[in-house]
């Protein structure tokens, strides 16, 4: 069963063309000239209940403005949309109690209250019944490892503890859907892990639909199981996470540890990435060879000690992607 479902949504905005006005200040003293751009052209995708999605594109692709639509912020120009059975801009306050929302640049907690004041205060903003409300907090605060700083203002928070407790508080009202913005943004190596751990946590207690858009290719493969990348408002692939790697990426990266102090290895299709004594890492073109033929052809070649292959690096994959060198509308 779908609760994300959208069919040729569309929203355009009016925007002044500076192109076209004089320089210096009587371009500014005549009449603007508007254009109309598209941010979200014609966008068609579903997503069932309990699916972790990232819905992902180069900076201006419009998935901020495809998340507004969705959120009940923004009216759309044309198409249509269904959220958890709610069209969203026609019924935002209905909807605002199946989603959460999770910006990276903005906070659930009020600066100057404890922790725990903020999540009494937004349980009385939806109403909660309070033994429900308990038991979720209770939960929440044990995924999440909440307990040390409960009593801390929010303004006192590091950004990795204030993720943490925003995401918490997003889903005190259990939500059936959680929209995540750029939630590790920000935030050290360490702390980027250890939120992506418990939005792992969250996903296996809770079964919540995550849409998550994410510049981090780490939060993409360490959350989600399906990608959505749009660019220009525009569809372009929607897929799941194995299939991406395996129909984008064509290259593999072969790692050789070696007897020979100096292995070199030439041959059409195969890169040298790097050299080392006793070590080599190639990159295999498989539109051009093989891998199963270099792998043959190494072991004929040298005695190994160890052998390696993985897969070309996700961020590589979505880069080539933009960048037109492996594009296919899907």
């Amino acid at each position: 069963m779908s609760v994300i479902f959208t069919e040729n949504l569309s929203r355009s905005f009016k925007t002044r063309d500076y192109a076209v006005r004089s320089k210096g200040l009587k371009g500014w003293l005549e009449k603007p000239v508007f254009k109309t751009v598209k941010a979200v052209d014609d966008l068609s995708f579903s997503i069932a209940a309990g699916e972790k999605v990232a819905f992902i594109g180069p900076n201006g692709a419009g998935k901020s403005t495809t998340l507004k639509m969705l959120c009940g912020l923004l009216r759309p120009s044309g198409g249509s949309a269904q959220v958890c059975g709610f069209v969203p801009w026609d019924k935002p306050q209905e909807l605002s109690r199946q989603i959460g929302l999770v910006f990276g640049q903005r906070s659930h907690l009020w600066p100057a209250l404890p922790v725990q004041d903020s999540f009494d205060l937004l349980a009385s903003i939806y109403n909660l019944d309070q033994a429900a409300y308990a038991a979720q907090r209770n939960k929440l605060i044990e995924v999440f490892g909440l307990q040390d700083f409960l009593g801390q203002t929010a303004r006192t928070l590091s950004l990795g503890q204030r993720m943490r407790c925003d995401i918490a508080a997003a889903l005190l009202h259990q939500p059936a859907i959680l929209f995540l913005d750029e939630p590790t943004i920000g935030l050290d190596v360490t702390a980027k892990a250890l939120l992506r751990d418990h939005l792992n946590k969250l996903a296996h207690e809770f079964e919540t639909t995550i849409l998550l858009t994410s510049h981090d290719t780490d939060d993409i493969e360490r959350i989600c199981g399906r990608v959505i990348l749009i660019d220009h408002g525009k569809k372009l692939i929607d897929t799941d996470l194995v299939s991406l790697k395996r129909d984008y990426a064509r290259n593999k990266t072969l790692r050789l540890a070696t007897v020979e102090a100096q292995p070199r290895y030439e041959i059409s299709g195969v890169k040298i990435i790097s050299q080392a004594p006793h070590q080599i890492t190639l990159s295999v073109d498989t539109n051009i060879i093989a891998l199963e033929q270099v792998v043959a052809d190494c072991l004929g070649r040298f005695k190994l000690q160890d052998i390696a292959i993985e897969d070309f690096p996700l961020e590589e994959v979505i880069k080539n992607i933009y960048a037109g060198k492996s594009y296919e509308t899907r």
